[in-house]
């Protein structure tokens, strides 16, 4: 096939985001283009945006000058939440000739004749959010160890912080065979893991089929999914991205702890450890809930890894209510947070409530809940010490030494050339270095 032109990618935001940039990437080389590394002078460079905080606006408009520096001449095309919510703000940054909303993206290529013209300088191709109503399958490749599998997409959810279903609008999912042929594409590649994203994947088997069409609501549940993809050959471990703790099941966990290729971690969003703060978000559960789910998982899987979201310097919350969320997660028997500072988004109701936290004191409590979540993170660690389990070996940036990350999510460092990579190595844990990572020897070694 003969080359059109090149292609770069820059992708900004969640494990979703990747999965999707991999897709339209391989539709670029399908029709005949050559995949280069961003900053190499391609043709065309894709920016696949995210939108969560302010600050993920502002690091966009920082990497579309950065494309243009870099490749210069090139046509410049923004896709992606940003892109869906604010299409003519993305427009206006000089340099910028095509804006794809969620209903476009995967379209890009009927766009890229029009921009190679000139003709279509500055176009914006961005619908109702309401037209993104398919779902279309995405996986990501390059990594040789680690893949991310989307298997639902859109949110009907309605959290007062968030923009998600405005950028990608309604829930929807795709069939259970489809992602099972998805997950044995990928695993013919030689990946050894596989991680299943979307934007509320516990909600799988909503909304539009890519090969069905509309079906009925709930044909299949998430872990209807999770089990068919247990017998997927040449997988050697899934995990989940992140699920509600109101769909993560007893049902859910309990599957996980007997599962042969799920990994013993889960990652549950929380956002606050206080149930005033949790009604005003509009989140379906209160604190006591996800205190079931926690000592739940420790009961069957004791050596699990739980990761946690937690969003500080929300509207209203005061002092004595940030302390209640740090006690109640200080007590809670979890490994890690993930740590937001609350950030106003246009057409949320958030950004219209009283009781406005001053950004100095929303930084102030990120800071504390993140030296919280370092101490957590050593704790589990320092639990697993001494004893042998499955790494997946991948690539760092020091030559002659290899990290990986056990299944419960311990991050080991181990000194091997490249030809260990994507092996699943039986590895006693040793002692936490100075770099915080776990040294650790071999064990007996798998393939």
């Amino acid at each position: 096939m003969s080359t059109l032109g090149t292609v770069s990618f820059y992708t900004l935001g969640c494990k979703l985001n990747y999965s999707e940039t991999s897709a339209i990437g391989r539709q670029f080389t399908a029709a005949g283009y050559q995949e280069i590394d961003f900053g190499a002078g391609a043709d065309i460079v894709v920016i696949n945006t995210c939108s969560v905080t302010d600050f993920a606006d502002r690091k966009c408009r920082n990497i579309v000058r950065r494309a243009l520096g870099a490749n210069a001449g090139a046509k410049i095309v923004v896709v992606g939440c940003y892109a869906q919510l604010k299409p003519a703000e993305i427009a206006d940054i000089e340099g910028v000739d095509l804006v794809l909303g969620a209903a476009e993206k995967f379209r890009i290529l009927e766009y890229i004749d029009g921009i190679a013209t000139g003709a279509g300088k500055g176009m914006v191709r961005a619908g109702e959010v309401k037209e993104a109503d398919t779902f279309i399958s995405s996986f990501s490749f390059g990594d040789r160890t680690r893949s991310f599998l989307k298997v639902q997409d859109g949110c009907d959810y309605k959290c007062t912080f968030c923009t998600i279903p405005l950028a990608r609008g309604q829930s929807r999912s795709s069939t259970v065979e489809q992602i099972v042929s998805d997950a044995e594409a990928i695993a013919a590649r030689g990946v050894k893991e596989i991680v299943l994203t979307g934007v509320n994947i516990g909600d799988f088997g909503n909304g539009t089929s890519v090969i069905e069409g509309q079906r009925p609501r709930k044909e299949a549940l998430f872990v209807d999914l999770a089990r068919a993809l247990d017998d997927v050959n040449g997988i050697t471990r899934f995990r989940i991205s992140s699920i509600e703790p109101n769909l993560c099941t007893d049902e859910v966990i309990d599957f996980v702890a007997r599962s042969r290729r799920f990994a013993p971690h889960f990652h549950m969003p929380l956002q606050s450890g206080n149930n005033k703060q949790l009604a005003q978000m509009r989140r379906r559960y209160r604190r006591e809930l996800y205190a079931e789910r926690v000592a739940h998982i420790r009961q069957v899987m004791p050596h699990a890894c739980i990761g946690v979201d937690l969003i500080v310097g929300f509207p209203g919350e005061t002092e004595e209510d940030f302390l209640e969320t740090y006690r109640f997660v200080q007590e809670l028997d979890v490994s890690y947070f993930h740590v937001f500072t609350y950030s106003e988004r246009a057409n949320t109701p958030a950004a219209a409530m009283d009781g406005v936290v001053p950004l100095a004191e929303r930084k102030r409590r990120n800071k504390m809940l993140s030296i919280l979540s370092e101490k957590k993170k050593r704790a589990h660690y320092a639990r697993h010490l001494g004893e042998v389990r499955p790494v997946l070996l991948e690539k760092s940036k020091e030559d002659g030494m290899l990290h990986g990350f056990t299944d419960n999510y311990v991050k080991v460092a181990f000194p091997a050339e490249d030809s260990w990579v994507n092996h699943l190595v039986e590895m006693k844990l040793g002692e936490i270095g100075e770099d915080g990572l776990v040294r650790a020897e071999v064990a007996e070694v798998t393939v």
